[in-house]
């Protein structure tokens, strides 16, 4: 492969705006543009819900924020229109040299056109027709492959190689204190997480609720429930743990799961989180596959059950057999080995 035109100090974009879990599986590519050009100037374009996972990152020179919602307003409100393309105005003016769209979706493949780089990399199976608006695609393969080794081949397509698989968070010594204040005198914990983003992939509360005896009596762990705001009606409905959802931004989150002797989690976000931190771990799967959007070379982590309608990829399900019918027995199972072989 013929290298790119690329400069010696480039000024490089990443647009990576959602969601959780894939602005993690993104934080390899960001190491890897670093290491190779030490003195880019590189931004990442992201949603602001997440931005606060990268904010202050001491590989990142910027972050520009994306405001989808409100932006998604432009054809009806003026106001929104003329934000939009003073937005878009910037994108140009940055003068990037390269931008990196691991997005891949019509709006995404949109932005990286307007920035008007020179060169503007995409994959090229990126939906919606993003395709369209890159001057280099990058062939994916096999769809039977992780988010990160896709992410990786856009960097090594740009020069940037595929080694090393770091994921280095934002997370700062005031983090950590902030954490630790919350925690006190809590030494081995647990940390449970039964949120996420579709019902569909949700273990039933009732189970997690179900390990917080065995965890204590067994392993010696207290059980501390985290998540966003959105996850306390079911942090109410596990007595006997310390529930500190809605007590963490992305920052400290981190923070958090690198001092745990044992996470518990659904496919969502912050289980990506604690797998990139490599700690013992847990995660219940059901509707979708964890080869495409499981934890990283984690596979050892996940417990699920063989059954034909998994996984389906759905949101709506009139069953759950999947989830539903996982008892906490395997995953307890599962975390007496994660414990024996993965704590430190």
């Amino acid at each position: 492969m013929t290298a790119l035109p690329i400069p010696d100090n480039p000024r490089i974009l990443i647009i990576k705006p959602s969601a959780l879990g894939d602005v993690v599986h993104t934080l390899p590519v960001l190491n890897l543009l670093r290491l190779r050009w030490p003195k880019a100037h590189i931004s990442w374009m992201i949603n602001p819900a997440f931005a606060t996972l990268i904010d202050r990152h001491p590989q990142l020179d910027e972050v520009i924020l994306f405001e989808r919602r409100k932006f998604g307003q432009f054809w009806r409100n003026p106001s929104a229109a003329i934000g939009f393309f003073k937005f878009t105005g910037s994108l140009r003016a940055r003068r990037f040299d390269l931008v990196l769209d691991l997005q891949g979706l019509f709006r995404s493949g949109w932005l990286t056109f307007k920035t008007r780089a020179p060169i503007r990399v995409g994959f090229a199976n990126a939906r919606e027709l993003a395709h369209l608006f890159y001057t280099h695609r990058v062939q994916v393969g096999s769809p039977e492959q992780h988010a990160v080794e896709r992410y990786l081949k856009m960097a090594d397509f740009v020069g940037a190689g595929r080694d090393p698989v770091e994921f280095r968070f934002a997370t700062t010594d005031e983090d950590r204190a902030s954490v630790s204040q919350l925690l006190g005198d809590v030494k081995n914990f647990a940390v449970l997480m039964p949120g996420t983003n579709w019902e569909t992939k949700r273990w039933p509360v009732e189970h997690f609720a179900a390990l917080v005896e065995p965890l204590r009596e067994q392993f010696g762990l207290t059980s501390i429930v985290a998540g966003a705001p959105d996850v306390a009606p079911l942090a109410a409905r596990m007595p006997g743990t310390i529930n500190l959802v809605g007590q963490t931004n992305l920052r400290q989150l981190p923070a958090l799961l690198e001092r745990a002797s044992l996470v518990v989690a659904n496919d969502s976000g912050p289980m990506h989180i604690a797998a990139a931190l490599n700690r013992p771990l847990v995660t219940p799967y059901g509707p979708t596959n964890p080869i495409r959007t499981g934890p990283y070379a984690r596979m050892d982590s996940v417990v699920r059950l063989d059954i034909p309608c998994s996984p389906c990829y759905s949101r709506t399900c009139s069953h759950q057999s999947c989830l539903r019918w996982l008892k906490p027995e395997s995953v307890l199972n599962l975390a007496q080995q994660q414990l024996e072989t993965r704590a430190e």
